[in-house]
């Protein structure tokens, strides 16, 4: 259901504005620092990155490097970069560009009240050489082969290019829209908090990735990002005609719009899927038993009948179907069987409370869950597993809250949450070491008490120690099995798509690797 560079026998048209809409808005027009969808769509269309990742195929192929090889610790990254790339300011990209950008989004600037954020996409940074003007070499602490990933990465908290005008003002003045300087097909003309964003073309933009074969400047004149929170509103600017397409269509929304002859294209996020991330660290999801009884104990067929459309899919693994190294494990750990589950708590010492609920040595088994209601299947789907884990004794509890006030509870999750529910955007294996391993992002909240925490550690590591890809995808399913079954630290759910609805009119929305949207081959039939 993907929409790429698909176009109309007449071919296409340029000029003409495209009026899209949002579930979200951007809090600032810095690329670097947006963190929600809204953010991540408007940076990729103002900024580049190094290389492109092929969504099909996970292959990084060209974009302002033409090439880069690697040394064989994996922990020097060399590009060979582009000598025809300038910036909107007409200032060149090049080698310093690069060094510049990548410390100062590891680093942060306090003087300009810019906050580090290489920890989570760089982890090991240490600098960037420029042997020449357009050769740059990235160098690291310690092999990480998911940086190659990394060089093409256009989610939340991108290293999109910012020119070394825009590198130099403070985060104050880079709310400014006409401060944020890029190399993309698009520059700013506008920014209006909570409302709308609006980029012009960049004239004379002729560096799109080769893959996406598309030459020279975008085709739209302007695009008009409208922040439009209600989905009834969403739904009915569209079939006015006020927007040409948008973005965060509802899944009862899905088939009434196709009925009425718009287009659905959609495509599933790589990275993780939705998961429920157990806190190993705190009673009682600190007893595997729960843990693995909430893996078996839900049914993932009523979900899939009830709460999903084509657009989804139930979750097999904790990584995406998308990502490279997937493995399937849909008819062991992750099936619907109560019966076992009940057993399995059984066998704990897990009895059945007077009110259904189970105890054990006088507590309640009470499992408190926070999770975003950022994307529309999350809450019923969180609803239905809490209605069939209350029929095993297990009593939970959601909170699904907006980004701002679950970002405000994840500072205390590690002791106030048994259950952390979200998902992680990133096309690579190499997520989940990011996301799980003790010495990174630590999903799980292991002590080094925890009987496992050196094995997670060294698994989920060796993902960092090769690029060969026999040798990955083992390290993937060695990732896998020890997070989902011998230690049952996640329960996936489902797997998130972004879904968009567009008139006919509209052709050429691309979906990238990452399932963000870039617009450079966007065009109107009208």
């Amino acid at each position: 259901m993907q929409s790429t560079n698909t176009v109309s026998n007449s071919g296409p048209i340029r000029g003409g504005t495209l009026e899209f809409g949002l579930l979200d808005y951007q809090r600032s027009p810095d690329t670097q620092w947006g963190t929600n969808y809204a953010e991540s769509i408007i940076g990729n269309n103002v900024t580049d990155k190094l290389t492109w990742q092929d969504p099909d195929t996970g292959e990084i192929t060209p974009w302002l490097a033409k090439s880069w090889e690697t040394n064989a610790e994996l922990t020097e990254f060399t590009f060979r970069l582009r000598d025809d790339v300038t910036f909107s300011d007409g200032s060149p990209f090049n080698a310093a560009a690069v060094k510049a950008n990548f410390d100062q989004y590891v680093r942060g600037d306090k003087a300009l009240n810019i906050s580090p954020n290489g920890a989570t996409l760089l982890p090991g940074y240490i600098e960037t050489l420029t042997p020449d003007e357009f050769t740059a070499v990235v160098r690291f602490e310690k092999p990480i082969a998911s940086f190659l990933q990394a060089s093409s990465f256009t989610g939340n908290a991108q290293p999109g290019f910012l020119s070394l005008a825009t590198l130099a003002k403070s985060a104050e003045e880079r709310t400014d829209p006409k401060n944020v300087i890029g190399t993309g097909p698009f520059v700013y003309e506008s920014w209006q908090p909570q409302a709308k964003t609006v980029l012009v073309k960049r004239e004379g933009y002729n560096w799109s990735p080769p893959a996406i074969k598309h030459d020279g400047e975008a085709y739209l004149d302007k695009i008009v990002f409208n922040t439009i929170p209600e989905a009834s509103v969403r739904t009915g600017s569209l079939k006015s005609g006020t927007i040409d397409a948008t973005l965060d269509v509802g899944t009862t929304d899905e088939q009434p719009l196709k009925d009425a002859g718009f287009e659905i294209i959609s495509r599933q996020v790589s990275g993780t899927s939705i998961y429920f991330n157990f806190n190993a660290s705190i009673f009682p999801t600190n007893d595997i038993a729960v843990r693995k009884a909430i893996q078996l104990g839900w049914n993932r067929e009523s979900i899939e009948k009830t709460v999903l459309t084509d657009s989804y899919s139930i979750a097999t693994s904790v990584l995406a179907s998308s990502v490279q190294g997937h493995v399937d494990y849909s008819s062991s750990i992750l099936k619907f069987d109560q019966q076992q589950a009940a057993k399995i708590l059984d066998d704990a010492g897990w009895g059945p409370g007077a009110d259904g609920i189970r105890t054990k040595d006088g507590q309640r088994l009470t499992v408190k869950l926070l999770g975003i209601n950022n994307l529309v299947v999350n809450k019923p789907a969180y609803e239905s597993i809490q209605q069939d884990l209350k029929k095993i004794g297990i009593d939970l509890q959601l909170t699904v809250v907006p980004i701002p006030d679950y970002s405000a509870n994840v500072a205390k999750a590690q002791t106030d949450w048994n259950v952390v529910a979200a998902n992680r955007s990133r096309n690579d294996a190499g997520v989940l070491n990011l996301q799980y391993s003790p010495k990174l992002g630590n999903g799980a909240y292991l002590t080094k008490d925890f009987p496992g925490y050196d094995e997670v550690t060294t698994k989920l590591g060796a993902l960092e120690l090769t690029l060969d890809p026999a040798k990955r995808a083992q390290a993937a399913k060695d990732a896998q099995d020890v997070l989902l079954d011998k230690y049952a630290l996640v329960n996936p759910v489902y797997n998130p798509s972004q879904v968009i609805a567009h008139a006919k009119y509209v052709d050429g929305i691309i979906f990238d690797a990452q399932s963000r949207n870039h617009f450079v081959n966007t065009w109107k039939n009208k």
